[in-house]
């Protein structure tokens, strides 16, 4: 499997070795070795998540509050899409930046964003099925969101498809405003955090 590390730190791309034959093809789309090799813990599995999605739908920018957050681990096995990772994280170096990453159903590569990174994709074809393995189950009450439309991000979106978003992605409000509002984690958080799960603990939300 090869690893690319994204330009949004704490963010991975994985390429998995196909061997295909006169039947098919069989791939392993995740190993926990290698991602525990990148990240420097094991990835905590509590929720397995699917999503179909129109042509042109964009889910995001999602992301919770840390800890305990979201880890995602991401691929595409039916269509393709543009996967996007924000570092979303108050103090860190590289906060507002980006980084994308195309997801099919050829090549099957899986994106990795550890918690606190925001997550959001662009369905480029029509029943695009997206697979995720989550570090945490879903928290409404801790979960927000980031307007993927947001022009100070400058999310590079491919042109000549409408975006279609909830009413809830929609409504979401700008990065800016979002951290004048409290809502975004603090890079420090994080990086605490990520030392908790390397160091075998797992902190709950108070």
């Amino acid at each position: 499997m090869e690893v690319r590390e994204l330009s949004v730190p704490d963010a991975f791309e994985f390429t998995p070795l196909q061997h295909p034959d006169d039947r098919g093809v069989f791939l392993e789309w995740f190993k926990a070795d290698a991602l525990e090799t990148v990240i420097g813990h094991r990835l905590s599995l509590e929720q397995a998540n699917i999503s179909v999605s129109r042509r042109g739908a964009v889910r995001g920018i999602h992301f919770a509050d840390v800890p305990p957050s979201q880890a995602k681990y991401v691929t595409c096995v039916r269509g393709e899409i543009l996967d996007v990772v924000v570092d979303i994280r108050v103090g860190s170096p590289t906060f507002g930046q980006w980084d994308a990453v195309h997801l099919d159903d050829r090549d099957f590569r899986a994106v990795y964003l550890a918690e606190g990174l925001g997550h959001a994709f662009m369905a480029l074809t029509d029943h695009a099925t997206v697979v995720y393995l989550c570090s945490s189950g879903y928290a409404p009450a801790r979960e927000h969101g980031v307007n993927p439309l947001d022009p100070a991000l400058g999310i590079a979106w491919p042109t000549g498809i409408e975006p279609l978003l909830s009413p809830k992605d929609a409504a979401a409000p700008s990065l800016a405003d979002a951290e004048r509002q409290g809502l975004l984690p603090s890079f420090e958080a994080c990086v605490a955090f990520g030392a908790q799960l390397a160091n075998g603990r797992k902190q709950t939300a108070p």
